[in-house]
């Protein structure tokens, strides 16, 4: 089933999960979704509404302790791994620090990992708050949170007339997976429009899926506004990547959002990042027809930072690393 908020298409995969005889029904609408905002909420999505409070509980906790305590896991311990914490401010987006503190998490890799062994970025073991039966939660949350990530992958495959595999067998039998938790405090005593918890900003890779609490903030540029994408019950809010759009020529845009938390509570938010594997080498599907639409709906979207991303080329590492460089600009020394 499928219906709509006042703002982005709320899609029900529970009969794909349970069937594939769905298939074309719902890729045709995530193809739909994909096409016009870059962004859909999807349900029925089979992650335990248990494991989700479990994990978003222990976050909480972890952000009201002391700063002190919070910076014994700091992401300078991280080292080329590029894991763990940050305090408000310590990130940037649009050039600009953000008012949010996180965590940074990613694939658990051992040490004898030849991605490891290799000092490759972005590889390597977490860092885990100190709090009973995190990391377990935690790493079971990603598994299940990364099978409805390929699981989508299948469905718009689909809506694109590629064979379900498509993505799998291409791009992510290793993807590289990035998970994040944020925390946004309350907005400060006469706020303006530019105190912003993220700034505005694309997701890099191919789908985000994103649990958020019930506090509003999340905000996507769609036909020259911003448009809220208010919490849903039981939902996570997924979006194109730049990698995405670059695949599918523009068809799908990879949307500009940002977080405004204009409230008087503090707001989590749990993005994981479904991305390419850190070697794959992008380009767009050559058997997909041109969208006579793409051209006018970039114009709305407007790329936040420049960038052609039919221009891009090099590994899907290359260009997570240039980016993300830029939002830890204090760690780049250290890791690249």
């Amino acid at each position: 089933m499928t219906s709509s908020t006042e703002t982005l298409p709320v899609i029900d995969i529970g009969s794909l999960r349970r069937d594939s005889r769905d298939l074309a029904r719902i890729g045709a609408a995530l193809d739909r979704a994909c096409c016009e905002f870059g962004f859909f909420y999807i349900t029925g999505h089979g992650i335990s509404p248990a494991l989700s409070a479990r994990l978003m509980t222990l976050a909480r906790k972890f952000f009201d302790s002391p700063l002190e305590q919070k910076m014994t896991i700091a992401m300078a311990h991280g080292g080329r791994a590029w894991r763990g914490y940050f305090p408000v401010d310590g990130e940037l987006t649009s050039g600009r620090p953000d008012r949010k503190e996180g965590i940074y998490f990613g694939t658990e890799l051992g040490p004898d990992d030849p991605r490891v062994r290799a000092g490759v970025p972005l590889h390597g073991t977490n860092l885990y708050p100190a709090l009973p039966g995190f990391r377990d939660t935690l790493l079971a949350y990603i598994d299940e949170v990364t099978a409805v990530g390929q699981l989508l992958l299948s469905g718009i495959a689909a809506g694109l007339g590629l064979e379900q595999d498509y993505f799998l067998e291409r791009y992510t039998s290793d993807p590289t997976v990035l998970f994040r938790i944020f925390n946004y405090p309350p907005s400060t005593a006469n706020a303006d429009e530019n105190e912003l918890g993220v700034g505005e900003h694309t997701d890099y890779g191919l789908l985000t899926l994103l649990q958020q609490d019930a506090v509003a903030g999340l905000q996507i540029w769609h036909h020259d506004r911003w448009m809220p994408a208010p919490p849903v019950p039981d939902s996570f809010v997924c979006n194109v990547g730049d990698m995405l759009e670059r695949l599918t020529a523009g068809r799908y845009v990879s949307a500009l959002h940002r977080v405004r938390n204009v409230s008087t509570r503090d707001r989590t938010s749990m993005p994981l990042f479904l991305d390419p594997s850190f070697d794959a080498v992008l380009e767009p599907i050559k058997i997909l027809a041109p969208d006579p639409t793409a051209g006018e709906r970039r114009r709305h979207g407007r790329r936040w930072d420049g960038t052609d991303l039919a221009t891009v080329s090099g590994t899907y590492g290359d260009y997570l690393l240039n980016k993300v460089s830029k939002v830890f600009p204090q760690l780049r020394a250290k890791v690249l």
